[in-house]
C-alpha cells in the first residue's frame, strides 16, 4: 500500500520535475531545437546565440551567419557612441553676427550655428521647449543692444557634410518620417505635417492646410480627390529634392474628419530660421523677415562670426535611452554622423563607419560578421551575425558606461516597444532587449540578468514566409525561455 502511495506520488511529481528539467539552460537550447523543427523557421534564414557571463555557448543556431539587423542596428550606434563621446555629451547650437551693432540695429547677418542636435525643437518630452529657447536668444540679442536686423536669419548646417539619407535606405522610406534623415541643424526633429480636409461629396476637391514647422517657400502640388463616404484613406506624399514642393496624391473620404499626415522635411534649417524670424518679431525684435542658407563660398567661417549664445541639448545618455526605447531612427542616424565627426573631424556617413569601426578594434570586437549601412537599421545592407552582437555586449559589460548603456534596452511590460511582449512572463524584468522589425525581419538582441552576471543574446529572423504574428509565437516563446535560466 506504502509502495502505491508513493508511486502515484510520482506520477503526480513527474509533470513539474519533466518542467524543472526545461527551464534553465537546457530549457532554452531545448527551444531551440525545437524551432529547427519549425516549418516556419526552416523555410527562414536563422541567427540565434545565447552566451553565459563567461563567454560559453548556451544555445545556438547559425550564430555566424550575417543577417538583417532592422532597429538592433541601434544598439550599436547608441553604444559605440557613449563609449566615445561619453554619457555626458551635449550637441551645441549656437547664434552669432556678422557685421556691426549701431543704434539698436543689427547690420548684419545673424546664424543659428547648428551643433547637430536631433533633439532641437522636438516635442520629445526631454527636449526643451523651442519657445524657451527662443526667449532665450531674443533677450540676450536686446541685452546686447539688438532690436532689428537689417540683414537675413541664416540657418548654418556646416556641422555635417550635407548627406540628406544613407544611399543605402528604399525609395519607400524617403518621405516617411521613419525615413528622416539629419541635418547640421535639425529642427522638429525634421519632420512636416498637413491637414486634409475632404469635400462633402466624392470628387470634391481636398483642402490642404500646412502645419507647423512651415516657411512661406513651401508649395503643395495637390493631387487630392474626395473619395466615397466611409471609404478609407489613402494619401502619399513625396518630397522634392532641390525645391520646397511637397506632392500629395490620393484621396479622402467625402465628409469624414481631417487626416494629418506627416512626412520628411528636407529644409530643416530654413524651418528653424523661419520659426525664430517670427518669433523675433513677435517679440520686440523687427527683421527684414529675410531668411536662408548658409553659402559656404561667400559667408564667413564661423570662428570669425561674434557668439552672442549658445544652448546645449540633454545629455547624450538621455538621447539615447529615448533612442533605443522607442526606436527613434532619426535620433540614431545623428548619433551615427555625431560620431563620425567628433572622432574623425569630418562629419559624414563614410567617417562615421570608420569611427564606429575603430571603437569595435579598441574594445577588442572582433569585426567579423559585421557590416553596417545606416545607425538606425532602416537600411537593407546591414548585415550582422549573432555572435557578434553577443560579443560585441560582452564587451561594453566591462565599460564605465554599461549601466547607461543597459538602461536604454527596453523592458517587457514596460515603456517602449516591448510593451506587449511576453507580459505574462514571471521573471520578464530580466529580460533586456532591443526588437528590430523590418519586412520579412524579426529580431531581438540584449541582455539577460542572473545571479551570476549578464546572460547576452540574439536571435535574427529573415526571409520567412508566414506572417509576422506567426514568427512572433515562436519568438516569443525562446524569449520566454531566456528569463527562466
Amino acid at each position: 500500500m506504502k509502495v502505491k502511495h508513493t508511486l502515484s506520488l510520482l506520477i503526480l511529481l513527474l509533470p513539474l520535475w519533466i518542467s524543472a528539467q526545461t527551464t534553465g539552460k537546457a530549457g532554452v537550447q531545448k527551444v531551440v531545437e525545437e524551432l529547427k523543427q519549425d516549418p516556419l523557421f526552416i523555410d527562414a534564414a536563422v541567427g540565434i546565440l545565447v552566451m553565459d557571463p563567461q563567454g560559453r555557448e548556451v544555445a545556438s543556431w547559425n550564430p555566424d551567419m550575417p543577417l538583417l539587423t532592422a532597429s538592433t542596428m541601434k544598439t550599436i550606434t547608441t553604444g559605440t557612441a557613449l563609449v566615445t563621446l561619453g554619457p555626458d555629451y551635449r550637441f551645441t547650437t549656437r547664434i552669432a553676427y556678422s557685421g556691426t551693432i549701431a543704434k539698436g540695429a543689427l547690420y548684419g547677418d545673424l546664424y543659428i550655428i547648428g551643433g547637430g542636435d536631433p533633439t532641437f525643437g522636438s516635442r520629445d518630452s526631454i527636449a526643451s521647449p523651442i519657445d524657451e529657447v527662443f526667449s532665450f536668444w531674443s533677450k540676450t540679442l536686446q541685452e546686447n543692444g539688438i532690436y532689428r536686423i537689417n540683414g537675413s536669419i541664416v540657418a548654418d548646417d556646416r556641422f555635417f557634410t550635407h548627406e540628406v539619407i544613407p544611399d543605402t535606405w528604399s525609395w519607400g522610406n524617403l518621405n516617411s518620417t521613419s525615413g528622416v534623415g539629419p541635418s547640421g541643424l535639425s529642427f522638429f526633429e525634421n519632420r512636416l505635417g498637413a491637414t486634409l480636409i475632404p469635400g462633402l461629396k466624392e470628387g470634391d476637391k481636398v483642402t490642404i492646410r500646412n502645419e507647423y514647422p512651415f516657411f512661406p517657400d513651401m508649395q503643395f502640388d495637390n493631387r487630392l480627390t474626395t473619395g466615397p463616404e466611409k471609404s478609407r484613406s489613402r494619401t502619399s506624399v513625396r518630397s522634392a529634392d532641390i525645391t520646397p514642393l511637397l506632392r500629395i496624391t490620393g484621396s479622402v473620404a467625402a465628409g469624414a474628419d481631417s487626416v494629418v499626415i506627416a512626412s520628411s522635411n528636407k529644409y530643416p534649417p530654413l524651418s528653424c530660421a523661419w520659426q525664430f524670424d517670427r518669433y523675433l518679431n513677435q517679440n520686440g525684435v523687427s527683421t527684414t523677415q529675410s531668411i536662408r542658407m548658409i553659402d559656404p563660398k561667400n559667408d564667413p567661417q564661423t570662428a570669425s562670426l561674434t557668439l552672442l549664445a549658445e544652448w546645449k541639448s540633454p545629455r547624450l545618455s538621455d538621447i539615447i535611452y529615448v533612442t533605443n526605447k522607442i526606436s527613434n531612427n532619426f535620433f540614431a542616424e545623428t548619433i551615427l554622423k555625431t560620431l563620425g565627426r567628433e572622432r574623425t573631424g569630418t562629419g559624414s556617413y563614410d567617417s562615421a563607419y570608420v569611427a564606429v569601426t575603430r571603437v569595435l578594434e579598441a574594445l577588442n570586437v572582433p569585426l567579423r560578421g559585421f557590416t553596417q549601412a545606416d545607425g538606425s537599421g532602416l537600411s537593407r545592407q546591414n548585415y550582422v551575425s549573432a555572435r557578434f552582437f553577443c560579443t560585441y555586449y560582452a564587451a561594453l559589460k566591462g565599460t564605465s558606461i554599461f549601466p547607461d548603456f543597459l538602461a536604454s534596452f527596453p523592458i517587457p511590460g514596460g515603456m517602449g516597444t516591448l510593451s506587449n511582449v511576453i507580459v505574462r512572463a514571471p521573471h520578464k524584468e530580466r529580460l533586456h532587449a532591443k526588437s528590430g522589425t523590418l519586412a520579412n525581419v524579426r529580431c531581438y538582441a540584449g541582455y539577460v540578468e542572473d545571479p551570476d552576471g549578464m546572460y547576452t543574446f540574439a536571435i535574427m529572423v529573415n526571409n520567412y514566409g508566414s506572417t509576422p504574428s506567426e514568427i512572433q509565437v515562436g519568438v516569443e516563446r525562446f524569449l520566454q525561455s531566456l528569463t527562466e535560466l
